[in-house]
């Protein structure tokens, strides 16, 4: 029974493929696009796309030309190639700025560079320009019916920015390289001020001056434990019910007494 079901998929799949190949050499362009037109109904992209990519040139100019130069765009986006896809998108609003479908053509242009936004670890290069794309079409076209979405995904690849830069500061700071880690933070606190995570940020920007501080010089102690107590004052004044309050109070609390110990030292004569 196996064996049959493998033959009965061959052949199948065989009298398919001869039967496009035929449809490839035909001369007859209008049946090739009535051909096209029926592997894209039934979402047969790879088909269709071959199909278009041959017609494109051939009704170029013509009453079909809009409606193929649509569907070869979208084949290629659904096949997940999103660089050709973008490139059709953005040429089908050059050649058609006029079009009905222009604003959608617009909105997956910038849409396909979210496609190709990565995981947070890797290079966001897309992810910035799905959120550039998307803004320039909330320009374009204010009050689109798309927006609400637009937004999201903007939101979303905020998101994801924040994100990433957190990830670095984390891993400059679990590498002991403190300083980097509050440097970090920081931006990342004036990148994104108004982030419901600004607490935590905040936090591990403490916790990054408090190490770097312990790991000075006698002689820039003083004064990196004062930036401690900065910091420390400014997360009580800005966080006045944080749950990470009486955290905050200890860092406080040890910094005083660090910089209270480093003025009480003796100084020391050199040898």
């Amino acid at each position: 029974m196996r064996l049959f079901t493998v033959l009965f998929v061959g052949i199948v799949s065989f009298s398919s493929c001869s039967h496009f190949s035929k449809i490839l050499k035909s001369n007859d362009y209008e049946y090739k696009l009535r051909m096209a037109e029926k592997f894209y109904a039934a979402k047969d992209y790879n088909h269709a796309q071959q199909l278009y990519e041959e017609l494109f040139r051939v009704f170029k100019g013509s009453e079909h030309f809009e409606d193929i130069y649509y569907k070869f765009a979208y084949c290629a986006y659904y096949l997940k190639d999103y660089v050709n896809a973008e490139n059709l998108f953005k040429g089908f609003v050059e050649v058609f700025p006029n079009s009905a479908r222009s604003e959608e053509m617009d909105y997956m242009r910038a849409y396909t560079f979210y496609k190709q936004s990565p995981k947070p670890e890797l290079d966001q290069t897309n992810t910035t320009k799905a959120i550039g794309f998307m803004q320039a079409f909330q320009n374009t076209h204010p009050g689109s019916a798309r927006d609400k979405e637009a937004v999201q995904i903007i939101e979303e690849c905020r998101g994801k920015l924040e994100l990433k830069d957190f990830k670095n500061a984390q891993l400059y700071f679990d590498l002991g390289y403190f300083r980097a880690a509050a440097v970090s933070l920081n931006s990342l606190m004036n990148s994104y001020p108004d982030s419901d995570k600004s607490e935590n940020y905040k936090m591990l920007m403490i916790k990054s001056y408090y190490s770097f501080a312990g790991v000075s010089i006698d002689e820039r102690k003083d004064e990196r434990y004062g930036q401690v107590v900065s910091e420390c004052n400014e997360f009580l004044d800005r966080f006045p019910d944080s749950k990470m309050t009486k955290t905050v109070q200890d860092y406080l609390n040890l910094s005083q007494k660090n910089i209270k110990s480093v003025k009480n030292e003796p100084i020391k004569k050199a040898s």
